[in-house]
Formats: C-alpha cells, structure tokens, sequence
C-alpha cells in the first residue's frame, strides 16, 4: 500500500470575496501559479495515457522478431513468411494508431517515430506478402540490393533526428534510437555492399533497439499505474529518476477529474 496523495487545501474560507491570505477569485481565475491552477476545475474530454506505451510494445514486437532473424538466431530467407502478418499489426498498426493518439497528446517525437516506423513495418510486411505470393521476388540477407539500401538510408536520417530530439525528453528513449538509427546504418551498408556480415550486426543493433524499447514502455506503463518512477526513464529532471519518486506533479485532483473516471 502506497500513502495517500496530498490533496490541495484551500487557504481558509472566503470572506467579503477574499481568502485569508488576501487572494481573491478573481485572483486565482488568472493566477498561474501552481496554487492558481489547481484551484480552478478543469475537465478534459479526451483524457489518454501516454500512446508510446502502446507503439513502443509493438515496435519491440516486430523489431526483435525482424533484428533476431536478420541477425541469424533462426530460420532461413523463408522464415518471413510466418513473422510478416504479426510485424503487420505489432509493429504497424499498433505504432500507427499510437501516431495518431500522439498529436492529441502533443509529442512530436512520438508522432514522428511512430508515424515513421508505423508506416516501415506496414510496407515491409506487404514486401514479404508479396514474396509469399511469388508476385516479389526474395530479398535475401546479405544480398546486394542498393534500392532496398535507399530505403534504410532514409530511415536511418529520420530516425538519427528523432534521437536528437529524444535526448530532450529522456535518455532511455534516446537510447533505443540511437540503437535503432545505428541498426538501420549497418542494413543500409550491408545490402549496398552485398555483405551479410554487415546485415547480421545491424540485426543485433535492431534487437539492442527493441529490448531499449521494452524498458522504456515498461517505465511508461509503470509509472501511469503506480503514479511514480519505478524504471527510471533518464529525463533531465533528476529526482524523477529516483524510484519512488512522483517524477510529475500533474495539475489535477488527486482522486480524479470531477465528472470524468481515470483509468479502466
């Protein structure tokens, strides 16, 4: 059992249209100090919990299945055909719709990467249907193929700013990035050069990416249900680093929105 959150007090009853600390309603209507904010009852009609934690699950998902197999830990060229229909929806549509749930919550890397990687994994897996079907002809590791290169190279460039700019959130999803842009880097110089060596490491970077990727979620999924740090997700604020620690001080009721249940 964990202590029950503070909850805000007012600062004595209001009289002749003043507080005993002189403040009026019309004060706090502007105020925006923390007292001012949680003063004033807000509802949001859309509240969400944070979209990574379901994108990052799917991106671990497709990308471990993808980076073990690309790195040579099972399964010959026709093993794709029993991971595409999953990378399809793990890693997909679960990172498209995370996309999508990004721009309510505002998160512009999240939107970035989901959208990217949503869309990567989507085409990738029509790639391997198509292969199923003898439409497409197999792209085998190690084979050179300098137009499915391209296709890394850009990732690579998109995903290396996404990293940028995650190092101004948290560390740990920068972390998987930086995996994941290293990861794409070594696939595009392998099938440029037809080296299946090059391939295999950038199959280990992709599963380095997508174990980062299920720590991150765990710390996200962690902290929304225990209301603290658990996993420490390395953001800039230091004591929200610390277990335990409440690594937000949300601007809301403690027990809830008035009107609006939190949770399932």
């Amino acid at each position: 059992m964990t202590a029950a959150s503070p909850r805000y007090e007012p600062a004595g009853p209001i009289r002749n249209g003043a507080r005993a600390d002189g403040r009026t309603l019309e004060d706090l209507a502007v105020a925006e100090d923390h007292e001012g904010w949680v003063s004033r009852t807000r509802v949001f009609l859309t509240p969400i919990a944070a979209p990574s934690i379901m994108g990052l699950f799917g991106f671990f998902i497709a990308t471990l299945m993808v980076g073990a197999w690309q790195a040579g830990w099972y399964g010959p060229a026709s093993a794709t055909g029993i991971i595409w229909p999953f990378a399809l929806f793990a890693g997909g549509l679960m990172q498209v719709i995370a996309a999508i749930a990004s721009f309510r919550a505002r998160d512009g890397v999240a939107l970035a990467v989901h959208a990217v990687w949503g869309a990567f994994w989507l085409g990738w897996s029509i790639l391997q249907w198509l292969v199923a079907v003898h439409v497409a002809a197999p792209i085998t590791i190690g084979a050179y193929n300098p137009a499915f290169a391209f296709w890394f190279i850009a990732l690579t460039c998109v995903t290396g700013l996404c990293m940028l700019a995650a190092a101004g959130q948290n560390l740990l999803v920068a972390l998987t990035l930086a995996f994941l842009s290293c990861g794409t880097a070594l696939t595009a110089a392998g099938f440029y050069a037809g080296s299946g060596i090059v391939v295999n490491a950038g199959g280990w970077l992709f599963i380095c990416s997508a174990v980062a990727a299920l720590l991150a979620a765990g710390a996200m999924m962690f902290e929304h249900a225990y209301g603290r740090t658990i996993i420490p997700l390395g953001t800039w604020l230091k004591p929200a680093n610390l277990p335990g620690a409440r690594p937000t001080d949300p601007i809301a009721y403690p027990s809830g929105m008035p009107g609006v249940k939190v949770g399932q």
